[in-house]
Parts: C-alpha cells; structure tokens; sequence
C-alpha cells in the first residue's frame, strides 16, 4: 500500500479557491458581478471536477450517493463552462445558475454525508449537514427573490462561499482526506 502525505489535496485547493473567491466577493460588493461570473465558472468546473473524482473513487463501494456526485459534478461543469463562454450574459443568468448551483453542490454533499460520517466523524457529519442544509435555504431564497441576487449578491454570496471553502479544507485535511483505499 503506498503511502500518501494525509491531505486530500483536491478538497484543499477547492476550498482555498472557495475562501479567496468569497473574500474578493466582500471586496466591492456592488460592482462584482461581472468578474465574478468568470470566477464564479471557475470554481464551478473545479467543484464539479471533485464531485466526479469523488464518484471515481468510492463509486465500487456505494451506489446512490456517488452517482449524484457524477450528476451534479457534470451539472457543475456545464453551469461553469456558460459562464465562462458568456461573462456578460452571465450577469443576468447568474441570479439563477447560482442557486442551482448551491443546491445541487449542496445535495450532493448530503447525498455522500453517510460515508463522510463513518469514515471522517461525526463532527464532519453533523457541521457537513448544517452547512449544506443553509446552503439549499440560501439557493431556494435566492430563486424565490431573484432581487436578493442582485442587490446582496456579493455579500450573500461571499459568506456562502467563504463557508463552503472551510468545508472543504475541513474535508481534505480530516481523515477521509487521507484515505488510499479509496
């Protein structure tokens, strides 16, 4: 079995990525929708990445939880890859492919929460869970008051991310982050 250094490297990155994306977010708020649409697709294709890797890597073991990763990870990259191609039409469409973003990113990380837990703890589990669940509160906010997106979106936004980007570390340095049989 080789051995590896403990860090799941990719839930790292991501989250750095999530964390400096959430911090410039609080930066201007009011005039970062357009540049944040581009970092926005970015962060999208990279999570959407991790949720196929994710899948690659336990699909053998389980079967509902990780093909919703595969799902939402491709979801992800196609949500990413528009905003990229479109940065200024992004604008507008953003008010919704970022809520379905947060939700979809948010299930499929409640989906895995069972595998989390016995393998990274229950502490993992239950703030994984709260996180998620606050996430999918945002989401369904943000699609029924498509204005709260344009007037708060980079605050809002901003502290999602910043969450979700700690997460994300928490994951790649727990246990699970250092796991080679999967």
């Amino acid at each position: 079995m080789e051995k590896r250094s403990g860090f799941g490297w990719l839930e790292i990155i991501t989250g750095v990525l999530l964390i400096v994306l959430g911090i410039m977010s609080y930066m201007n708020p009011d005039r970062t929708l357009t540049w944040l649409v581009v970092l926005y697709g970015i962060v999208a294709i990279v999570t959407g990445i991790a949720d196929i890797v994710f899948y690659t890597k336990v699909s053998r073991f389980t079967a509902f939880g990780p093909m919703m990763s595969l799902i939402f990870g491709i979801l992800g990259i196609m949500a990413g890859m528009m905003l990229l191609v479109h940065p200024a039409a992004g604008r507008y469409v953003m008010v919704l492919l970022l809520p379905i973003w947060f939700i979809a990113h948010c299930i499929s990380r409640i989906s895995n929460l069972g595998f989390v837990r016995d393998i990274a703890g229950k502490f993992h589990y239950v703030s994984g869970l709260v996180l998620n669940i606050l996430g999918i509160i945002l989401g369904l906010l943000m699609i029924i008051y498509p204005a709260l997106s344009f007037i708060s979106a980079g605050i809002i936004i901003g502290t999602y991310l910043i969450l979700l980007g700690v997460d994300s570390i928490e994951l790649g340095v727990s246990i699970l982050g250092s796991r080679r049989d999967f």
